[in-house]
């Protein structure tokens, strides 16, 4: 058996994965990361990540018989993940924090401090099932579809994949809360937390304001606009919008409009039909493969957003720093910024941050 190091968020989830690993007789360790400065959150930081957190997660780890540590990644969290969340809205694009935090700054940081503890292996409560094969370690989809979190994790580093644990893929979601009623846990029937960890008041402008200023162009008024450059309306601030989006664009119009475009070079919003939303085409970049990067022709499944289903798409042109797919049907809501992640079947192959969504299909 192997010495773990198990990263605790003090939910439910990641409580029921450190016991599983006890239970199967690994030598375990809890860790929990302090990720920012929980003063200046209103309720003390009360989200996945926050002060409470930190208490539930000591609390099932002594009730489990287990060392906890707390580590102080707020340096490195601010930096990757914060920053980045502001600097992407402020360029008119909508950012995934999780994705940035699991790729950049959670496994990478708990590896590291995991082998300073002396443990092999780190673990985490997301639903995501790994396979050890003849060529290789992967990640592929949790058992429970409604649960997988396989699309957050494609950033991580390929070479830490044969470390991680995931004891919780082939569960669902009732039987880990069953499993931490029969144990006692405290986080049994803990409720999961909707908000962004750092954004604890639930509205990501009032973080923007903090660190841009009221005055930054992102926050400042603007136009609504057709593509043709007819003007609609105004709004408060383009980073308050998102590719798709239909709430706040006003009423008045004769079929509803959706956003299609933000330019923040002249902070104009483009708004239009849900045909117009349409795309087929996607570039990503920031890539990052698990596996062998596909070949140009490949056909694959992809998935634009967290809750989307995946869709087929053909690899039509791969270069070392972008992926072009070609969607086997057009899609919506395609959104510069958001994560691109791609599988083959149930395995995770890799993925990339979408930079651009174009009506240009190729047959």
């Amino acid at each position: 058996m192997s010495r773990v190091l198990v990263a605790m968020s003090g939910g439910v989830d990641s409580s029921v994965a450190a016991a599983l690993l006890a239970e199967e007789g690994h030598e375990v360790v809890g860790a929990t990361m302090r990720t920012f400065c929980y003063s200046e959150a209103p309720g003390q930081g009360k989200t996945c990540c926050g002060l409470d957190g930190i208490t539930d997660a000591r609390r099932v780890a002594h009730a489990l018989g287990i060392p906890h540590y707390v580590f102080d990644v707020e340096e490195d969290f601010t930096r990757d993940v914060i920053d980045d969340f502001v600097a992407e809205y402020a360029e008119g694009r909508t950012p995934n924090p999780c994705v940035r935090c699991n790729g950049n700054t959670k496994f990478r940081d708990l590896l590291a401090r995991g082998r300073a503890l002396g443990c092999d292996r780190i673990a985490s409560g997301h639903y995501v099932r790994m396979t050890h094969a003849p060529d290789g370690s992967f990640l592929s989809r949790g058992r429970d579809r409604d649960k997988d979190q396989s699309y957050f994790l494609w950033g991580l580093p390929r070479d830490m994949v044969p470390s991680l644990l995931f004891p919780l893929g082939e569960l669902t979601k009732s039987e880990v809360r069953a499993r931490a009623r029969a144990l006692g846990l405290v986080t049994a029937d803990k409720a999961e937390s909707q908000e962004i960890c750092f954004v604890p008041t639930g509205d990501y402008r009032d973080l923007l304001v903090k660190k841009l200023g009221p005055v930054h162009p992102a926050l400042e008024r603007g136009l609504l606009v057709r593509r043709d450059g007819t003007v609609v309306g105004e709004h408060h601030g383009y980073a308050g919008y998102t590719v798709g989006q239909r709430r706040g664009l006003g009423g008045g119009f004769s079929e509803p409009y959706f956003v299609l475009e933000i330019r923040p070079w002249t902070r104009d919003v483009v708004v239009g039909t849900r045909e117009e939303l349409l795309r087929d085409e996607v570039g990503i970049g920031e890539l990052n493969w698990l596996g062998a990067a596909p070949s140009p022709g490949a056909r694959l499944l992809v998935q634009l957003r967290s809750r989307a289903p995946a869709v087929e798409a053909r690899a039509h042109a791969v270069e070392d720093d972008g992926l072009v797919l070609v969607l086997a049907e057009p899609q919506a809501a395609v959104t510069p910024g958001q994560s691109a992640v791609i599988y083959a079947g149930e395995r995770l192959l890799g993925g990339g941050r979408i930079v651009a969504a174009e009506v240009a299909a190729r047959v």
